[in-house]
């Protein structure tokens, strides 16, 4: 939904639908929620364009393509070089997600490497990017919560 606009109740039935079964159809969606499939389409697309649905890449666990490692990387960085170390990390492959904090540290990095090996030549090519100060590191150990969204629906 854009900042503007918050799901109405066809909104949160459609996204709810959609984590259940996320390969249905917008035929199999118009029917299971009692709309019109052009309603359906029309909502599908909006949610497509405004961001409300993300990539399809936060699906794909990185361990499926050999990299079961994950950590995140706490950095500081010289404030007016944080677009140039934007820019820098995400030339690294390994780099998965990059935010932007407030507070002790200046961004988090997600991270995932192949073994303890590969981490640390990661952590190394991130602590060698011009404008990263300090790094701390800290290996993923075992999801807890894993990401959801629908209890706020």
């Amino acid at each position: 939904m854009s900042s503007t606009r918050t799901a109405d109740r066809t909104d949160r039935e459609l996204l709810r639908r959609l984590i259940r079964t996320p390969g249905a159809t917008i035929v199999a969606l118009a029917e299971s929620a009692g709309l019109a499939r052009n309603t359906v389409r029309a909502r599908l697309s909006r949610y497509d364009e405004d961001g409300t649905l993300r990539s399809f890449q936060r699906r794909i666990a990185p361990a499926a393509l050999g990299y079961p490692l994950s950590a995140y990387v706490l950095t500081r960085v010289t404030q007016r070089k944080l677009d140039q170390v934007g820019e820098a990390l995400s030339e690294i492959p390994e780099v998965i997600e990059v935010l932007g904090l407030s507070g002790i540290t200046d961004l988090m990095i997600q991270v995932v490497a192949r073994d303890a090996d590969d981490l640390y030549r990661v952590a190394g090519r991130i602590l060698g990017v011009d404008g990263v100060k300090r790094t701390s590191t800290g290996l993923v150990m075992r999801e807890m919560v894993p990401y959801r969204i629908q209890q706020l629906l």
